[in-house]
């Protein structure tokens, strides 16, 4: 940790909003009330000659964000999914975020494919566009193969990124190390971990020859699914920096104009996103963890196809079947139900009252049900969601940090093509299904097999177990005195000298 290079970090990221003229439009996105913004202004304002000037082309917060490096973009690629979190009007703004950054240039996207590949981009495609699309982390240009012609996208990762990511995350823990020091209650909600989390996610992400891994297993795992594609890989012309993949036709799945001009149903679009997305996570428990309309596109015959898939997430059976208890729970309006899965799960400590925690829940849930997705303030939801999880102790789970964020992305998708979507209604029977395959007669007798199976492998082995066991019920071994410091160092010193002397036998021999 540097702490004078992150504290003089976080010092800009706050000018750098001032100076930009994103100050003012972040704080009543998020409706913070006069003193927070007096407060912020005052502490900012003297040093935001230490702010990045950015892109004069672009608005305030997008220019603030891009200036501050993929970290921050990263942030802004989220919440530009959330119209009802941040407003029409920024969501907008930060919508260029996700694939319409300034690219690097031609010449140094040649040279990695020459290093990465070893061979010319000449020799390689017959020809070789300008990027189509820039993003955090690398840009795309769109291609044609010069032994089959056939169009290929071929992803870049931008040059010295690992080092611009690493700056950030460095910056990050130190914030989340003060925040655990200034303010124990937080201590709940894990920073340190939630950041942990996020490195191992931006690291797995800057090396590509991961993300083909990604793309091919979630491609075997979706293969089967009704109006979903994900495009293919191609292997030998893709590396740690350079990824190359079938080209994506089709019209961007944030582009309602574009769609309603193709014929789609964006009813239709919506409630078909998310139900995917649900079925990756449930029935797979692998799901594309950057699902915003920036790596979503719709072809021509209306299948929606995914692509960019550095974030991928992963959960367990157990972990899914708890999940899906919960989102069950709400669907069936069974607040006991979800809050007991949550003492089970040991989501809720122990000592907390079920009932009261049941109660909660309710006051979550209900203002949600028979409303359509326009009249739901998901920032108020979310908002109590935290006072409620504070007040009875829930601390953050790591393992579901990705899962949620997610969700709410995907929700974000869906509410831009349909506004006026319940997402409880889509969801229901997504969730149905996999609690009549997980959680009922048909899943015990399933997990039994499982259970028969993994024994039945310890079967030549069990007599020599059961002979061991008897042998230790009857011959119980005495207490051992524990060793002194001393004592340890005699067996060390021994251990020394024998690991001395079988080296030197063995260059004997």
């Amino acid at each position: 940790m540097r702490g004078p290079h992150n504290i003089i970090r976080l010092i800009r990221t706050g000018a750098t909003f001032e100076r930009t003229g994103a100050m003012k439009i972040v704080l009543d996105a998020f409706d913070a009330g006069p003193l927070l913004w007096i407060t912020l202004r005052a502490l900012v304002w003297p040093f935001q000659w230490l702010g990045y000037k950015g892109d004069l082309s672009m608005p305030p917060a997008t220019r603030a964000l891009t200036a501050l490096g993929p970290a921050y973009i990263k942030f802004g690629q989220v919440l530009s999914t959330r119209p009802d979190v941040v407003g029409d009007d920024m969501a907008q703004q930060l919508r260029v975020l996700q694939d319409q950054l300034p690219p690097f240039s031609m010449d140094k996207a040649k040279a990695t494919i020459a290093r990465e590949l070893g061979a010319s981009a000449e020799d390689l495609f017959t020809t070789f566009s300008e990027p189509v699309a820039a993003a955090s982390l690398a840009q795309v240009h769109k291609a044609h193969l010069a032994d089959t012609g056939e169009a290929v996208a071929v992803k870049i990762l931008r040059p010295g990124i690992e080092k611009a990511f690493r700056k950030d995350i460095d910056a990050f823990y130190f914030a989340a190390r003060t925040i655990e020091f200034l303010s124990p209650a937080s201590r709940r909600l894990r920073p340190m971990d939630v950041i942990t989390h996020f490195e191992g996610i931006v690291m797995g992400e800057l090396d590509l020859r991961l993300e083909s891994s990604a793309a091919a297993e979630f491609a075997v795992n979706t293969d089967g699914d009704d109006g979903f594609q994900v495009p293919r890989i191609r292997w030998h012309l893709s590396s740690r920096r350079v990824m190359t993949l079938d080209w994506a036709a089709g019209d961007s799945i944030g582009d309602n104009a574009a769609l309603d001009a193709a014929g789609h149903d964006r009813s239709v679009l919506a409630t078909r996103v998310l139900q995917l997305f649900l079925n990756h996570a449930l029935r797979d428990g692998y799901f594309h963890g950057d699902m915003h309309q920036g790596n979503l596109k719709v072809a021509e015959n209306g299948d929606i196809i995914a692509y960019d898939f550095g974030i991928m997430g992963r959960i367990d059976e157990y972990t899914r079947r708890v999940y899906a208890e919960i989102l069950f729970g709400f669907i069936r309006k069974d607040y006991q139900r979800v809050a007991e899965v949550h003492f089970e799960a040991g989501y809720v400590p122990a000592d907390q009252d079920v009932d009261e925690f049941a109660r909660a829940l309710r006051a979550v849930g209900e203002p949600i049900f028979g409303m359509d997705a326009s009249h739901i303030s998901m920032a108020r939801l979310l908002s109590y969601l935290f006072e409620v999880t504070e007040r009875f102790g829930m601390e953050t789970r790591t393992e579901l940090i990705l899962l949620q964020r997610t969700m709410v992305v995907v929700e974000g998708v869906a509410r831009s093509l349909d506004p006026h979507m319940n997402i409880w209604q889509v969801a229901k029977p997504v969730v149905e299904s996999y609690i009549k395959q997980s959680i009922g007669p048909k899943a015990l007798l399933r997990d039994l097999g499982k259970t028969a199976m993994i024994l039945s492998r310890f079967g030549p082995q069990l007599p020599r177990l059961a002979e061991e066991a008897l042998i230790r019920r009857n011959n119980p071994i005495p207490p051992q005195r524990p060793t002194t410091a001393r004592e340890q160092f005699r067996w060390m010193a021994l251990g020394g000298v024998l690991v001395g002397c079988g080296i030197w036998l063995g260059t004997l021999f």
